[in-house]
């Protein structure tokens, strides 16, 4: 019998708003895939391209970048630089031969936890379904 695979998905979440939501995702008990890796960024606007990329070379099989709704970002604009970054990324990911499918950018706000953990969820049953991402050597 052939083992599932279990991708590696990188998490970048925002501490004011989607760390929060993971938290209490996990406060409540709520059941998620535990493939998500999270680190947390003060703000998903902080997440450069070249750390996406560095994920994506380094092994991850997905990447998300989660950060607070529209209009809520603690520092008012960040979301609006993340999803600019965030179109950036999915043109990259096509030039390198990398699925964009394989990068997601979602908001979720602290008190959120069941769709942070539907979100997380989702993500990891498409990720499965792509199967594992081969860095070129």
């Amino acid at each position: 019998m052939t083992p599932r695979f279990e991708p590696v998905i990188i998490g970048f979440l925002c501490n004011w708003c989607s760390y929060t939501g993971a938290d209490l995702a996990g406060v409540a008990r709520l059941q998620y895939p535990p493939n998500l890796r999270p680190i947390r960024v003060m703000c998903s606007g902080m997440v450069h391209p070249d750390l996406v990329m560095e994920a994506f070379v380094q092994g991850a099989d997905g990447v998300m970048v989660m950060g607070c709704h529209p209009g809520e970002c603690h520092y008012l604009e960040g979301n609006t630089k993340a999803l600019a970054r965030a179109q950036v990324i999915s043109i990259i990911l096509k030039e390198t031969g990398i699925d964009p499918c394989r990068f997601e950018l979602k908001w979720i706000s602290s008190a959120e936890a069941s769709v942070f953990a539907r979100l997380i969820t989702d993500f990891t049953t498409r990720i499965q379904k792509l199967g594992p991402h081969r860095v070129e050597a």
